[in-house]
């Protein structure tokens, strides 16, 4: 995913707002499940929820307004009920940024653990080598 920051992503600075960088992992996730053919709104109608269980992130070097960003994303580990994503975010001259890892887990509408099912869990990964 590319996105250009503007002036409401970042601090008076002018640097990305510290919070702002989870926003950019959400956006990716839900790029990448789409690209994979499930949109939120359709696990939603399933009764399928993902909730960030853990977050991990590293601000390596400051990304700042203007700057354009490239977000990667891939899967670390799938089990029947958990997502580990990780994104990686490098600016317009390649160089790391910050670094995410996002644990996602499967609940029903009530909040209870779900299986997410096989075909979700094939469908999503894991892609790291």
């Amino acid at each position: 995913m590319q996105k250009q920051i503007f002036y409401h992503d970042t601090d008076c600075g002018g640097v990305v707002y510290y919070g702002n960088y989870l926003k950019f992992f959400e956006e990716a996730r839900t790029l990448y499940m789409q690209a994979r053919g499930y949109s939120i709104t359709k696990l939603m109608k399933r009764g399928l929820f993902f909730v960030v269980a853990r977050q991990e992130v590293e601000y390596k070097y400051p990304v700042r307004y203007g700057d354009v960003i490239t977000v990667d994303t891939r899967i670390l580990e799938t089990s029947d009920i958990k997502i580990v994503f990780e994104n990686i975010i490098k600016n317009q001259d390649g160089r790391l940024c910050t670094k995410g890892k996002t644990t996602l887990v499967c609940v029903n509408a009530q909040g209870m653990p779900t299986p997410m099912g096989v075909e979700i869990k094939t469908a999503m990964g894991p892609t790291a080598n």
